[in-house]
């Protein structure tokens, strides 16, 4: 770690010398602040003093905009007609360009789209122009339009009229300067610190799984020796357990390479990878055996199937309770016909559970029965996440391709979940019998949905435009839209 610090503590005095040279840089608060909130989306109390300031390098006028238009409108078309009928002075002279020492912020909150048009003195790159709308999108997609009105204008601040040594070019040049003076030692010494710490910790995950497997080992066969081999789920774990030995073979083997390693060979790649198989081998045979031991005393109806059953619920109940968190997201459509099924089936699932474990306990319903009611509530439950998916996707996607790339993405969650337990199952008799990805569970909706949001928040962020459309003529001052 003291030559990680040396590295770091180089790395910074070269950047203070590189951009030390530069001038200091001017804060100038904006000459004029013009609010056109023909949407009525803003709070001028806390949009005004704001804006007013923010420091810019140079004089700037800034002026908001907002109308209620379309997904299909042009956003830059409708701010060039708005200038020339009311703010004429927004033009330059000749009328081609927008006037020196402007800064226009436009926004649309029904048709979704936030644009920024700038004086020929004040303009910057296409990129940063996406960067300024960009700053705003996050606020602007909850609905936050006087924050996000405010977060953009902060960041075209940030950017117009930048001095040269300020530039993400310049740092970027700089960065890479500085890296070059001290070369590849430390990003050498960084990969090999974090393979060694990795290689420890999966080091660590193995023993602990491996040491709990070793101490088991009789207990776990004597429990599958009196698992009854005429129940359906009985079976299936049993032919779990017959590959059992040739596995803990396997993880002992694993386990010796891994413990022969040097705190050197520790820090290479493919040794951490042989770790990290180890650590998986053992982790698996740990849920295995327990999964062994809570078939035995379910089924058996041995002294501890009170506590096994409790384990066999505890992925559904934690399902249940996942419902509303999921629901209260932005996006998730909380109000929807789906989302109150599934309120209502959590409701009914938490008495159907009371019910079946009173039944266990009183004999009136079988192990086996028990398990069947299980699964069959938490195969209802996967439809009832597939619907409000269905929902969520329509609420959200203004377009098929954008329904038809949230779909994928809730797809491949599910999907994903397989190679994600390729390694390690749920460690209960239905995640033995059915594979994880068999159930749709509320995780794997979260995932899915997150992913899918970003996907197509990105690919509509990615949408830039640029023109005056056919009313513009030709127009050709700086400024581009795009959608949120």
């Amino acid at each position: 770690m003291g030559v990680m610090r040396k590295f770091f503590g180089v790395l910074a005095l070269v950047l203070i010398g590189l951009v030390g040279t530069g001038p200091a840089a001017l804060a100038v608060r904006p000459v004029d602040v013009v609010v056109e909130d023909r949407a009525g989306v803003l709070d001028r109390n806390t949009l005004l003093p704001a804006v007013q300031s923010i420091d810019f390098y140079q004089p700037t006028k800034v002026a908001v905009y907002t109308y209620n238009g379309t997904a299909s409108a042009n956003l830059n078309e409708e701010v060039l007609r708005f200038a020339r009928a009311e703010h004429p002075e927004w033009i330059s002279a000749d009328g081609q360009k927008w006037a020196d020492g402007l800064f226009i912020f436009a926004l649309d909150p029904v048709g979704r789209h936030v644009g920024t048009y700038l004086g020929e003195d004040r303009k910057v790159s296409p990129e940063q122009r996406d960067d300024i709308q960009n700053a705003s999108k996050e606020l602007l997609r909850d609905a936050q339009w006087t924050d996000g009105t405010i977060a953009g204008i902060r960041r075209g601040a940030e950017l117009i009229n930048q001095p040269w040594y300020r530039s993400a070019a310049f740092l970027i040049t700089a960065w890479a300067t500085a890296a070059a003076a001290v070369a590849g030692a430390g990003t050498w010494l960084m990969v090999t610190w974090r393979t060694r710490l990795s290689s420890r910790k999966e080091l660590a995950r193995g023993d602990a799984s491996y040491a709990n497997v070793s101490m088991d080992l009789q207990v776990t066969e004597l429990n599958a020796g009196t698992i009854p081999e005429a129940s359906r789920y009985g079976s299936t774990v049993l032919e779990k357990h017959r590959s059992f030995m040739a596995k803990y073979n396997t993880a002992t083997g694993l386990s010796n390479q891994a413990h022969a390693f040097s705190a050197k060979e520790l820090s290479r790649r493919p040794n951490l990878a042989l770790v990290r198989s180890y650590a998986d081998a053992a982790a698996e045979l740990d849920a295995l055996d327990d999964v062994i031991a809570d078939t035995n005393a379910l089924l058996n109806r041995g002294s501890s199937w009170a506590p096994a059953w409790d384990r066999q619920l505890a992925p559904f109940r934690n399902d249940l309770a996942a419902v509303e968190q999921m629901l209260s997201k932005r996006h998730a459509q909380g109000d929807s016909a789906t989302a109150a099924a599934l309120r209502s089936f959590r409701e009914q699932s938490h008495r159907e559970l009371e019910r079946w474990t009173s039944e266990l306990a009183d004999g009136t319903t079988t192990p086996e029965t028990a398990l069947d009611r299980l699964r069959d509530a938490r195969t209802q439950l996967s439809e009832l996440l597939k619907n409000h998916a269905d929902t969520v996707i329509s609420g959200f996607a203004k377009s098929e391709k954008e329904a038809s790339l949230m779909r994928k993405e809730m797809e491949s969650a599910q999907a994903g979940s397989k190679a994600r337990y390729g390694r390690s199952y749920e460690p209960s008799i239905l995640g033995t019998v059915y594979p994880s990805y068999y159930f749709f569970s509320v995780p794997t909706f979260n995932s899915g949905f997150n992913t899918g949001v970003s996907s197509v928040s990105s690919a509509r962020g990615g949408s830039r435009t640029t023109g005056y459309g056919s009313s513009g003529g030709s127009f050709s001052g700086s400024g581009s839209s795009s959608s949120f």
